[in-house]
Parts: C-alpha cells; sequence; structure tokens
C-alpha cells in the first residue's frame, strides 16, 4: 500500500527579488515498509521535500496524498494532528531535553497526546527496548554516549507507532563507527518491525543501509534504484 503519493510538486520561495525553486515538479510513491534514501548535493531539494512530506511545510503546486489522505490543503491544526499522530522525526541534533531522563523524553509525544503516565512510561520503555536501551531508561542525556542519545530520540520517533518515520541526516553529528551503530538499528526496525522510513542523508555509505535511493539534482529526481 502506497502512504506517500506526490505528484507534480513544485515548491518556490521568494528571496529578496528573486524567485528559488527549490523542487521542479517532482513525482513519487513510497509503499508502507520501504526503507528510502533521500540523497544529493546540498542545495538539490531534499530537505524541502522532506518537510513537505513530514507536513512542515506546503507545495507551491502538486498534490500530496499521506496514508490516503489529501493533505497539501489541509489548514495548520489538521496539518499539527497528521505529524503528532502519524509521523515521527529523527533530527541530526538529538532534540534531547537535558533535565529528562530517556524514558521521559521518549514519552514527552504522549504526554502531548494526552495519555495516562503508566501507559506512557510502559509505552517509553517498549521503544527503548527496541532501541537497545533497556538498560539506561534512567540515564539523562549527559550520561549518554552521542550514538545512545539519538537511539533515545529514535524511540521518541517510534512510541506512538507512527506510520512513517523521517530522519534528516541523522548520523550527521556522530563518527562514523557510531553512525553505522545508528543505522543498523534502523535497518532492524524497518526488517524486523516494518517501520516505513524516509532518510535524508550527503552520505552514500550511509545510504546503501537503505532498500531505495533517491537522488535529487536542482530540484528533480535524476534516479531513483532499488538495491
Amino acid at each position: 500500500m502506497a502512504i506517500i503519493r506526490v505528484h507534480n510538486l513544485v515548491k518556490r520561495y521568494q528571496h529578496g527579488a528573486n524567485v528559488i525553486e527549490a523542487l521542479r515538479g517532482v513525482s513519487l510513491e513510497v509503499q508502507s515498509g520501504e526503507f528510502v534514501a533521500v540523497t544529493g548535493p546540498s542545495g538539490s531539494g531534499k530537505s524541502t521535500l522532506i518537510h513537505i512530506i513530514g507536513c512542515l511545510d506546503r507545495p507551491t503546486y502538486g498534490t500530496y496524498e499521506f496514508c490516503g489522505m489529501a493533505v497539501e490543503h489541509l489548514d495548520d491544526d489538521k496539518l499539527a494532528a497528521v505529524r503528532n499522530q502519524k509521523i515521527g522525526f529523527v533530527f541530526q541534533s538529538f532534540n534531547l531535553l537535558p533535565r529528562l531522563p530517556a524514558w521521559k523524553n521518549v514519552a514527552l509525544p504522549l504526554l502531548y497526546a494526552g495519555v495516562a503516565r503508566r501507559e506512557r512510561k510502559q509505552l517509553a520503555l517498549e521503544a527503548l527496548h527496541l532501541v537497545g536501551l533497556s538498560d539506561r531508561v534512567g540515564h539523562r542525556p549527559n550520561e549518554l554516549s552521542g550514538g545512545q542519545q539519538q537511539r533515545v530520540a529514535i524511540a521518541r520517533a517510534l512510541v506512538n507507532h507512527p506510520a512513517l518515520i523521517l530522519a534528516d541526516e541523522p548520523t550527521g553529528n556522530l563518527d562514523s563507527h557510531v553512525g553505522m551503530e545508528v543505522m543498523k538499528v534502523f535497518q532492524e526496525l524497518n526488517q524486523l518491525r516494518g517501520v516505513t522510513i524516509m532518510l535524508v542523508t550527503h552520505d552514500p555509505h550511509i545510504a546503501a543501509y537503505c532498500q531505495r535511493r533517491l537522488v535529487l539534482e536542482d530540484g528533480k529526481i535524476i534516479t531513483d534504484d532499488l538495491a
């Protein structure tokens, strides 16, 4: 089943007197359970595409269907609801709250969703178990390595069982060895749990972990390869 269908996406930005066309007619389908890398040079449109798919931005033209919903015309409140309920985000910076232990960082999306405290903790512990951090649930971010902090961020993205995880340069702040460990976590989540993942990276070694690789250049998909 296709959970993402975009057709002829165009995104234009006004920059002073100039108009910048970040996306130029992108069409794409992503099936449930796929693991997709989005690659390309700086300025190719990678982040713009992911921001639109993540309901953080809107296209100038084109259509976007997510989980069967036409989302390009949704108002801000409905877009926020889609983001909170159906999409998990993992960023280059871990975005963890320094005073909270790992499980409370993971449970934050559930707190905002109004889930009861006991259930929040149970779901957070389950998510931390999935990323191999059952022995670190009470540790604060400064007591964790960079790789462990990113695993906490992945668990937080997983905790509300989203239809899609979007990861934007998730290994960018990690050395190559730790970055590979984090990619193995993503790989296991995809292969063993069927989690649908789209991952932005400039690193071909990171992209190689994904089943499918999109290459953007000048706002267009120039390559779409299955591994």
